[in-house]
């Protein structure tokens, strides 16, 4: 048998390459043609879109995808002319409609369209880079339709003068103009703003221009800003129902430019309705209008800031220098308060709390406040009047709202120490009369200063608490030493501390028999029981209870003062008394016998004495006696002294005096602290320094700085450079 190699033949794989014919693939176009006639014609129910589907992926398939593409231009670019036409010819109000309606039927037809073309779409295009179906389509309507000649201004001049009715007053058709804007934008961002958005604000600009000077010629202020809110929520509302939402910021800002910002400071400054207008008269509602119209343009806010600022330090300057504002302190405070509370609500309300006018604010208080040198007394006199009798009666609350409101004031004083001054001698009056309202309101008073300005600011004031404690337990221990003291008259002895009270001068009167050997024995009893101390009577600063019984009987008891004690208990041995002998036996100095005889005589419902000749004021040539026909409802009587409630000239001058003094030590303190720390610094430097270390009580001159600079030169503290004499030098 022979061997024959036997052979198998296997087939792996067979490639047949079928070419559409050129007259298959037109008879296949004129199919998918007519197609997209029928589907522009409304005619598509009876069309088989599998079927088309299936041609157009041969054409693709079969190197025919240019053939199909061109078509598709050509063909839709027909039917895009005939819309036109059929667009141009729409008369009036049915334009819009017409025009709105073919764009529906477009994107329907496109719609179908891509779907048919889906795989050209996806393989053909990308490989040739040509445009999408759909976006060609967007392209062709615009090219054909919207650039129409006849159409694109046409279309322009129609929304523009639908937008104009509707700010005029009249209704239109929202729905339709919405439909056709954002047509324009599908057909992209630069379609909606050249051939619509453009236009629109260059014409709006022109209205709001023209508006605002109509507005001008007949609105005050505040009917002038009504209007510019209304136009500017229009706009908003405008844009919500059918414009681009991009164009709301765009529109805005022609409002704002043309109402607003180009009018502002003739609005500020409108007689009779501007800015200062509501200011004065509390107009809430406007203020809180022009607040958040100007918010929104450049320097806005500014203008208001600066306008405001200029009227509350205008009209604060005035309220401080009027000289008859000065008269009352207790009113010049109470108007400042006001004053305050007036433009916090303002701010508070119509500018939102804002933080830079509440700075502007507090800058113009202090700036008007400190004209008024005598504003630390005033404020302390204000306290002094509430804490004696104007706070009766009110709950705790309203009591620390009032030491708020004074604290607040008390912050913008650029001399601290010399309300310090005022209050410690205002404290000490009511502590030592008893006059004081609530011992709690006095501490809490104290605990905010405190707080404001450290412990050593109010350090004095609560030694002066701590006296009066401790005096009601001396008091009880001399009465417990000496029992047989319980019959006769009572003697109530305040110890005060020198370095915590006033500095009072050592002014001694002559005191009745009977009071002065009382007083006697409590000094032998204070030095018995405290070595190393030293006693120094303030008969100026007592007070007594005096029992009195008058010419027909009527008995009363006098609550005087030890001055009017003195004068009173004269008359026990004289009917009648020149000023000379009073003078002479009391030993009281002239201005305060004088303002002790004039409570005593010539203050109506408490004249327990009679003077001649009779005259508003009491002279060395008077004369005096006891009023015997003196009567009062009242059992007890208090007779008050007559006092300036301002201090006098001299007295302001002492005070000033004792004030720069005081300053001397802490203006050196200050100086070594910082220099111990820097060791070597340069003039103008080293002031700086010390003015903003000192700030929180009073505002260092810069010459006393210089001159306590020099005595701690000359004390060997410090040392001048030797080459640059402005650079000081600190020596431990």
């Amino acid at each position: 048998m022979s061997n024959q190699k036997k052979r198998n033949f296997q087939i792996e794989a067979f490639k047949h390459r079928v070419v559409m014919d050129p007259k298959y693939a037109d008879k296949t176009w004129k199919i998918l043609e007519h197609a997209i006639h029928e589907i522009y014609n409304h005619n598509a129910s009876g069309l088989s879109f599998e079927e088309l589907y299936r041609n157009a992926y041969n054409m693709v398939l079969h190197k025919f995808g240019e053939k199909l593409y061109s078509g598709l231009v050509v063909t839709m670019t027909g039917h895009l002319k005939d819309i036109a036409e059929s667009v141009e010819a729409a008369h009036g109000g049915s334009f819009l409609e017409e025009l709105n309606r073919k764009w529906n039927d477009h994107n329907k037809a496109l719609q179908m369209i891509r779907d048919i073309l889906m795989y050209m779409d996806r393989t053909y295009i990308p490989s040739t880079q040509k445009t999408p179906v759909h976006e060609l389509g967007l392209n062709l309507w615009r090219e054909n339709v919207i650039y129409s000649s006849q159409i694109r201004t046409r279309l322009l001049n129609t929304l523009l003068e639908l937008v104009h009715s509707e700010r005029t007053g009249e209704v239109v058709d929202r729905g339709i103009m919405r439909n056709i804007t954002k047509m324009l934008m599908d057909l992209g961002p630069s379609v909606y703003g050249q051939e619509f958005e453009n236009h629109f604000l260059q014409v709006s600009a022109e209205f709001y221009r023209v508006e605002s000077q109509k507005f001008m010629e007949c609105c005050d202020c505040g009917d002038y800003l009504k209007k510019s809110e209304r136009r500017l929520n229009e706009e908003i509302d405008r844009v919500s129902h059918y414009l681009d939402p991009r164009t709301e910021k765009k529109i805005t800002n022609v409002v704002e430019k043309e109402m607003i910002e180009n009018q502002m400071l003739i609005l500020i400054h409108m007689e009779n309705s501007g800015l200062v207008h509501m200011l004065c008269d509390d107009k809430y509602e406007d203020l809180g209008r022009m607040y958040n119209l100007f918010r929104r343009v450049t320097d806005g806010l500014l203008k208001i800031r600066e306008v405001m600022t200029s009227h509350i330090r205008e009209s604060g300057k005035q309220l401080v220098t009027d000289p008859e504002r000065l008269k009352d302190p207790v009113e010049f405070v109470q108007r400042l308060l006001d004053e305050k509370d007036k433009y916090d609500k303002i701010i508070n309300m119509p500018f939102n709390n804002d933080r830079s006018f509440q700075n502007a604010l507090n800058s113009s208080f202090e700036y008007f406040i400190n004209l008024n040198p005598r504003s630390p007394e005033f404020i302390s006199l204000f306290v002094d009047d509430k804490l004696r009798k104007g706070l009766k009666g009110v709950t705790e609350d309203d009591v620390e709202v009032t030491l708020d409101k004074v604290m607040m004031l008390f912050r913008y004083l650029q001399e601290k120490d010399v309300f310090e001054k005022y209050y410690k001698q205002h404290l000490a009056k009511r502590l030592l009369s008893g006059k004081t309202v609530s011992d709690d309101a006095e501490r809490s008073l104290i605990v905010k200063l405190k707080t404001e300005c450290g412990y050593q600011f109010t350090s004095k004031l609560e030694g002066m608490f701590t006296d009066m404690k401790t005096s009601q337990d001396t008091m009880q221990g001399f009465y417990g030493s000496h029992p047989e003291l319980g019959d006769g008259p009572t003697l109530t002895v305040q110890v005060l501390t020198t370095g915590s009270w006033p500095t009072q001068s050592n002014v001694t009167c002559n005191l009745p028999a009977e009071t002065s050997a009382l007083c006697e024995k409590f000094r032998s009893y204070y030095l018995g029981t405290h070595t190393g101390r030293r006693l120094s009577w303030q008969t100026n600063m007592g007070t007594a209870d005096l029992k009195a019984t008058f010419g027909k009987g009527q008995k009363h008891e006098l609550n005087v003062s030890t001055y009017q004690m003195c004068v009173l208990m004269l008359f026990n041995n004289a009917d009648r008394l020149s000023y000379k002998e009073i003078e002479q036996a009391a030993e009281i100095p002239a201005p305060d016998l004088k303002r002790c005889l004039q409570s005593l005589a010539l203050v109506k419902g408490r004249n327990v004495l009679r003077k001649e000749p009779m005259s508003k004021d009491v002279g060395e040539d008077d004369a005096f006696f006891v009023n015997d026909k003196f009567s009062s409802k009242l059992y007890k009587v208090k007779i008050g002294t007559v006092v300036a409630q301002k201090e006098s000239e001299p007295e302001k001058q002492e005070t000033r005096q004792r004030v720069e003094e005081d300053r001397k030590p802490q203006i050196e303190a200050a100086i070594v602290r910082i220099m111990k720390s820097r060791k070597q610094l340069d003039h103008n430097n080293l002031i700086a320094e010390v003015t903003k270390q000192l700030q929180s009580r009073f505002l260092a001159n810069p010459t006393e700085v210089k001159k306590r600079i020099e005595s701690l030169i000359e004390r060997d503290f410090l040392e001048r450079d030797d080459t640059d004499r402005k650079l000081y030098r600190y020596l431990a």
